[in-house]
């Protein structure tokens, strides 16, 4: 424990009075003193949603980080809003790549899923699924399982589901922004490059990193090309990336919501678990689970009025 400086970012529907009284006491309760507050964020958005969002910049001695931010995630999932705590390196480090996972993270499917139940597998799929992204199977294994039943598939059922992918709420209005600001964009996926480059041509990402299902003659065959996309193989592409680009991993970002990611979140400079399963959201070293997906905007400290809609 050591004298340190904290963001503190609180995204909620509406910041009420017993919201913002939560808030201070659980500054005091740590004994950080407040150095600066600012609102990022007090509009409606596209989507006919409002979101209230404050930043501030906390200082405090013999500080236990990982305290602060258990405290903190606590108290998220008793009001229903984000509190989002992390180091202040801002005046030092400058974010410059942003990985994300892609099934119910950049879309609202696991599209293994879908292709199993127009194959007539979905419940059996869909289940080991389940099971594989709250940690409680291999990866690898369960997905060369998962993918054995889908032999047979019809390639033409790719397209349909692609045209149907039902996006993640957020994720057009984050991507414009990252792309006017500057930052490189990946998709690390675990799934299938057929939509992740679907996702690309639709959102602009720099590259993307998934899956190469097998086809032969029009159907699917139940394989994929090596190396699969995996846990680790998602930690060293988000460091390989960094390597190439000449970033170093504290300019990272990388959002994810299953076991697979967390791998990914550690190796970051900045993890994100997004809408994600409670054993990752404990592991995370940040949250969001209300906010759409351009909640991340605000984690980065751009506000509102430097936002495009």
């Amino acid at each position: 424990m050591a004298r340190g400086d904290l963001i503190l970012t609180v995204l909620a529907p509406q910041l009420t009075a017993d919201i913002q009284s939560q808030l201070d006491a659980l500054v005091v309760q740590f004994g950080l003193q407040e150095k600066s507050t600012q609102r990022l964020a007090e509009s409606s958005l596209p989507d006919g949603k409002h979101v209230d969002c404050i930043e501030q910049r906390l200082v405090g001695d013999d500080i236990d980080i990982e305290e602060v931010r258990h405290a903190a995630l606590v108290l998220s999932e008793t009001l229903g809003v984000d509190i989002v705590i992390q180091d202040d390196v801002r005046d030092q480090v400058r974010h410059r790549l942003i990985c994300f996972d892609m099934d119910s993270t950049l879309i609202k499917a696991e599209v293994i899923d879908e292709l199993a139940r127009r194959h007539g597998v979905g419940d059996e799929v869909a289940e080991v699924t389940e099971r594989a992204m709250r940690g409680e199977l291999d990866f690898k294994a369960s997905f060369r399982e998962r993918m054995s039943k889908l032999a047979g598939l019809d390639e033409s059922v790719l397209a349909e589901i692609a045209d149907e992918l039902p996006l993640m709420d957020g994720v057009e209005r984050l991507m414009a922004n990252l792309k006017r600001l500057g930052y490189r964009t990946a998709i690390l996926s675990g799934g299938f490059t057929y939509f992740a480059y679907y996702l690309q041509d639709k959102l602009g990402f720099d590259e993307v990193h998934a899956n190469e299902l097998v086809i032969e003659n029009g159907k699917v065959t139940g394989d994929v090309r090596e190396p699969i996309v995996d846990a680790e193989r998602k930690a060293e592409l988000l460091e390989a990336i960094a390597l190439r680009e000449g970033f170093t991993l504290a300019q990272t970002i990388a959002v994810g919501d299953g076991a697979n990611d967390l791998k990914m979140l550690a190796k970051a400079g900045m993890g994100i678990a997004f809408r994600a399963k409670p054993m990752v959201r404990a592991q995370a070293r940040q949250a969001i689970s209300t906010a759409g997906l351009d909640g991340v905007l605000y984690l980065l400290g751009h506000c509102q009025q430097d936002l495009t809609p």
